[in-house]
């Protein structure tokens, strides 16, 4: 029996502007048609998967949980109440594992453009994994890359080899021996074994890692579809990835090779290398027009961009953030991040669009004073019951059949229908239909943030 573990905790600032930490790459269709973590599910289909949990943090929640019901994927959803890296998340889901299965780690925002090779390569690791060997999965490298850890495989063991050493990020010139040596893979991140052979070897290695992900969890509390944790115990654990912890200390670390299209997406010239070209080696998303423009990335979230006689460039326009960058720099964009941090700018951690349990909204225009927002609904979702303290609040249904609850009564709203209701309002919102609803909120007051919200009542469980 296997047991698919996804690690979706990741916060993908590298490919900012696009990517933020409160909706980082994991969630976003960055290629195909699919977001990041519902094609890491839908190439499970040729496995025999027969459970799942997803791994991710108390902000990303409702992201989970809304993308794995719109591909009818259900499985447990673990709730990290801090991000402690990969060793304590597998622990978690190795220790509230049923009938100590198989667990199959795979990170959320990987791309894999061969899904049948990926089958196999998991389909050759699982006897090995059923004896007891804790199995990392190498890259079969297409080039020297400095970006990525390797894997120096070892003797062989029926379909893999024995992990001889596991090596960090090279310079260029190790990079290129280990491309030239051919016994060297780079090191993919996903993981089979046994849940219970896990814990042993993180128990022997990592003792502290282990007594704290088991007294995190030894009363799990289920809310909605979410397992909460001892957030207490649990900012306790040390900060360590698995390999650190676990598969460079091990004596049962197997490497099976993969060759499957395998990349992290790590940064916009990685994502350019996956992408579809035209005959210029240019990839574009969005409304765009080129002239003269060669091997360049250019993608437009809203407004038309043109570009004229530019190479090797990377231009991302959102509504409210132009990144520009050689494509040779764009790793550099993590200081962009940094500096917009410092200066508490909020573009490096929300964006434009933000996602709640009963939908998103979008901001389309903000000044002194008011600004204007698009509210889509979800069929079936409410909206808290709830007030604001400063400001007042005019709905205008667009699609869709509104339900407004203020105070003690109810009334319905259709398209071309309005509603106005002021700051202390005790009110509330609710979709009964079965088709999205949309409206146009004008919020109007001196503070316009959104812990401007007293929450009376809610069906999602927050405060």
């Amino acid at each position: 029996m296997i047991k698919a573990v996804v690690l979706a905790g990741g916060s993908g600032t590298r490919l900012w502007p696009l990517s933020r930490a409160k909706n980082p790459k994991q969630f976003l269709q960055l290629h195909g048609n699919y977001t990041m973590l519902q094609s890491t599910f839908n190439r499970l289909s040729d496995l025999e998967i027969k459970s799942s949990v997803t791994i991710c943090n108390e902000e990303h929640r409702f992201f989970v949980a809304e993308q794995l019901r719109e591909i009818d994927k259900i499985g447990s959803i673990i709730l990290e109440p801090s991000s402690r890296n990969t060793a304590p998340a597998i622990a978690l889901a190795a220790l509230t594992a049923q009938d100590d299965p198989l667990l199959l780690v795979l990170a959320a925002d990987h791309v894999i453009e061969d899904k049948k090779a990926f089958a196999s390569a998991i389909t050759k690791a699982v006897p090995l994994a059923e004896q007891g060997k804790l199995i990392s999965f190498g890259v079969i490298p297409k080039e020297p890359h400095v970006g990525y850890g390797y894997i120096k495989r070892g003797v062989q063991k029926v379909d893999g080899f024995v992990v001889d050493k596991f090596v960090e990020k090279p310079s260029s010139k190790l990079a290129q021996e280990y491309f030239a040596s051919g016994e060297y893979y780079w090191n993919s991140g996903m993981f089979l074994f046994r849940a219970s052979r896990y814990l042993e070897e993180l128990k022997k290695f990592r003792s502290d890692i282990y007594d704290i992900c088991k007294s995190s969890v030894s009363n799990v509390e289920p809310d909605l579809d979410f397992l909460r944790i001892n957030e207490a115990q649990f900012d306790l654990c040390p900060n360590e990835s698995i390999d650190y912890a676990v598969m460079e200390k091990t004596e049962d670390a197997i490497v099976v090779p993969m060759d499957s299209g395998w990349s992290d997406i790590g940064s916009w010239s990685s994502l350019w290398d996956v992408k579809e070209k035209d005959s210029y080696g240019n990839v574009i998303s969005g409304d765009v027009k080129l002239h003269n423009t060669r091997n360049s990335y250019i993608r437009s979230e809203g407004r038309l961009v043109a570009t004229i006689g530019v190479e090797d460039l990377v231009l991302i326009d959102t509504e409210d953030a132009l990144f520009v960058s050689k494509k040779s720099d764009v790793d550099n964009v993590k200081y962009i991040v940094e500096k917009l941090k410092k200066d508490s700018r909020p573009e490096w951690e929300v964006s434009r669009e933000v996602y709640r349990p009963w939908g998103k909204y979008h901001l389309i225009y903000k000044d002194e004073g008011y600004q204007v927002k698009k509210l889509t609904v979800n069929p079936g979702a409410k909206l808290s019951v709830q007030m604001h303290l400063h400001r007042s609040e005019h709905w205008v249904v667009v699609a869709g059949k509104a339900r407004v609850h203020y105070e003690d009564k109810s009334f319905d709203l259709n398209i071309n229908e309005s509603t106005y209701h002021s700051k202390k309002v005790i009110h509330s919102l609710e979709n009964l239909g079965d088709m999205v609803l949309e409206l146009i909120e004008v919020q109007v007051g001196n503070y316009l943030e959104e812990d401007d919200i007293v929450r009376i009542s809610d069906n999602y469980g927050r405060t």
